[in-house]
């Protein structure tokens, strides 16, 4: 699955906003965890988050809150589950005002993919002055758990950045 996901997914660039969404509410749920073991359940977050439909999300209950802590297929963590929950208000507030999550979030690259694509991986940044803007600006919007280090990683995830190593073939064309 982490094969097929660096393979076909990671570093591909993304413009579809519930995409984009979905992704960036994935890495959050990462933090302080592997990444593997957020997408090994990312088939048990798109149903209990009905596939990152915004629109639903905003409008969960304390019910429905509590149903998702109860749920085995997710991390079950409430500042996580709250964040998911905050993040779509947040996502609407700024689709609605600037047409799309798209457009917000490739302004912070003017639109192009960074290209680094190191040699080694420990040359490999965690964050940037570019994921530093865009983390400021979504916190400044209502968002949580975007610290700068997950809006680099959301960022290399969605191709904003192209990070795979030079000799990585599935970085060449990207």
């Amino acid at each position: 699955m982490y094969v097929a996901y660096h393979d076909h997914e990671w570093g591909v660039a993304v413009h579809e906003d519930r995409h984009l969404f979905e992704m960036l509410c994935l890495e959050g749920a990462q933090a302080g965890l592997s990444w593997s073991t957020i997408l090994h359940k990312r088939p048990a977050y798109r149903a209990a988050f009905d596939h990152f439909d915004a629109e639903k999300m905003a409008r969960y209950d304390g019910a429905k809150r509590r149903r998702l802590l109860g749920d085995p297929g997710i991390v079950r963590n409430r500042l996580k589950v709250d964040a998911f929950i905050a993040n779509a208000r947040a996502y609407l507030q700024i689709h609605a005002r600037t047409g799309g999550f798209d457009e917000y979030l490739w302004r912070f690259t003017d639109g192009k993919v960074q290209r680094r694509r190191p040699l080694y991986l420990r040359s490999l940044p965690t964050s940037t002055p570019i994921s530093d803007a865009m983390s400021k600006d979504l916190k400044r919007n209502g968002f949580r758990f975007v610290g700068s280090t997950i809006c680099h990683a959301f960022m290399q995830a969605v191709g904003m950045v192209n990070e795979h190593q030079r000799y990585c073939w599935a970085g060449a064309g990207r």
